[in-house]
């Protein structure tokens, strides 16, 4: 029989390959971000904390994150920027630990930062620096720490967990092992073979921030304009997206796209307004008595290869003056509502996030806690919570963790 042991544990760093069962308050599977938040507010509170990370190094989706310098949070990150099939379950913890909080954090241990663009912070320097942060205070904080693969969980009077590294028990047991993005990174369906195993429910997974392909014409169409880039607003199911759209070899890419494609639904045509916040047809209108060709007009505001591209396949350019005007109303709709329908996406591989996971509805909002498994949490990118791009999934990371370390 598994016995429960009291919070009295032996702090600090042991031998952790000693063949005797290891016993702690509260054991983190996982070490990212979401898994090192909550291990360092534990052991804060003078809980006994083991902190396993699966991937065989710690924070290594910190380190590539915001091409190295870590889009650590967003100023203006809210419930609104994240998706979920209860969109309410992220209000409570996100309200309990804020940007300002983690901002203070990184100013605390004198990192530089700055704003890249719509409120995205950014070290100045490398993403080792948050990395190296949350090393130090996992320290300071009595934290025991060990790179291991989980190879079984059970439950009686504490939690049981075997690894190819030895055995340990703890009374609490928080998940954190992410999702299915970027498997070279180690990412597995562990966190949800275990939720599944304690009976809770998932929502089915499927890659979210991750470029879109095409099929037939379609494709041929971006592979031709490869690397093109231009400012669009992305619509579909609902939401939209102002930001600028790559032309890809296979699809489309570039932080509209990615914002989009978490909410696209497979089989459905996306929408792209090419003319942000302008009047297509007003444009046009401004220019229907001149000799100039259309492509020429619309070269003036999109990139030449893409005017001359579009009109192709749309709008066989002629001396703009020789449209009708209701030529001159159609070519305007489909400037500001361009359908295309993408064939599927590029995959978990090329994913920055998972969308979907642990199903909320069996897990307290406030504590992260399973609500029919005393002690059993699950924090971070595993939970069925998905932030737009921009720090915001960082920013979840860092309060679902807080959330469960103020708990466990």
């Amino acid at each position: 029989m598994i016995t429960k042991r009291s919070s009295s544990a032996v702090r600090g760093r042991r031998n952790l390959t000693e063949p005797a069962t290891r016993r702690y308050d509260v054991a983190v599977i996982g070490g990212g971000a979401a898994g090192s938040m909550c291990a360092i507010e534990a052991g804060k509170r003078g809980r006994s904390v083991l902190l396993l990370d699966t991937a065989q190094g710690r924070g290594k989706k910190i380190l590539i994150s915001g091409g190295g310098r870590c889009n650590f949070t967003n100023l203006y990150a809210t419930p609104e920027n994240y998706l979920s099939a209860n969109p309410n379950f992220a209000r409570s913890a996100l309200s309990r630990y804020t940007p300002s909080d983690f901002i203070a954090l990184v100013e605390r241990h004198g990192i530089a930062y700055h704003e890249k663009k719509l409120g995205q912070l950014f070290c100045d320097g490398s993403s080792r620096q948050i990395v190296d942060m949350l090393n130090t205070e996992a320290a300071a904080a009595g934290v025991e720490t060990l790179d291991a693969r989980v190879v079984s969980v059970s439950e009686a009077d504490s939690f049981r967990i075997e690894t190819d590294a030895g055995a340990f028990e703890s009374e609490s047991l928080v998940v954190a092992s992410g999702g299915l993005s970027i498997p070279k990174m180690g990412a597995t369906d562990f966190g949800y073979r275990l939720a599944k195993q304690f009976g809770l429910g998932i929502v089915e997974p499927r890659p979210g921030l991750v470029p879109l392909t095409f099929a037939g014409d379609d494709l041929s169409f971006c592979a031709e304009l490869s690397g093109v880039s231009l400012d669009v607003v992305a619509s579909c199911a609902g939401q939209s997206f102002h930001e600028n759209l790559l032309f890809t070899h296979d699809g489309l890419s570039g932080p509209a796209i990615l914002q989009i494609s978490s909410y696209w639904p497979s089989g459905k045509p996306i929408s792209i307004d090419l003319l942000p916040g302008q009047s297509a047809l007003d444009m046009l209108t401004a220019h229907k008595d001149e000799a100039r060709e259309l492509v020429t007009v619309l070269g003036d505001r999109w990139p030449r290869r893409f005017a001359q591209a579009w009109c192709a396949r749309h709008a066989p350019s002629r001396p703009i003056n020789r449209f009708g005007p209701r030529e001159l109303e159609g070519i305007a709709a489909l400037i500001e509502g361009w359908e295309l329908r993408p064939s599927g996406t590029r995959g978990f591989g090329k994913a920055e996030v998972t969308v979907g996971g642990v199903d909320t509805a069996g897990l307290d909002s406030r504590t992260m806690q399973a609500r029919r498994v005393p002690g059993l949490y699950f924090i971070g990118e595993v939970v069925d919570v998905t932030g737009w791009l921009g720090g915001y999934n960082f920013q979840w990371a860092w309060a679902s963790g807080y959330a469960a370390g103020q708990s466990v």
